[in-house]
């Protein structure tokens, strides 16, 4: 099950991602956080970007409304998403694709 945190009007969960895969996908749940693959390269912030869109378009949110709390330069990344319930996020975690 994907660990949410709600605080100041956004939920809070952790992103666990793999950059150069062959396509822009979430692959459901590994150990309590979002698993995602992202095609974008881990240069010049070129995959916490398309994390962002890849997650604002699924969520059918702006971008802006995404963001990378810690975890930058690593794998395993805190998200901050306003605008979407905890039942959204649970709904997303359990879709593939």
């Amino acid at each position: 099950m994907l660990e949410i945190s709600e605080q100041n009007g956004a939920v809070v969960f952790t992103v666990r991602v793999q950059a150069r895969a062959r396509r822009d996908a979430i692959e459901g749940l590994w150990q309590g956080a979002l698993r995602v693959r992202l095609t974008a390269p881990p240069v010049e912030g070129r995959a916490n970007e398309a994390l962002r869109r890849l997650l604002a378009a699924r969520l059918n949110i702006p971008a802006s409304a995404v963001r990378i709390l810690a975890g930058e330069r690593s794998r395993t990344k805190r998200i901050e998403v306003r605008g979407v319930s905890r039942e959204q996020m649970h709904a997303l975690a359990t879709t593939r694709g």
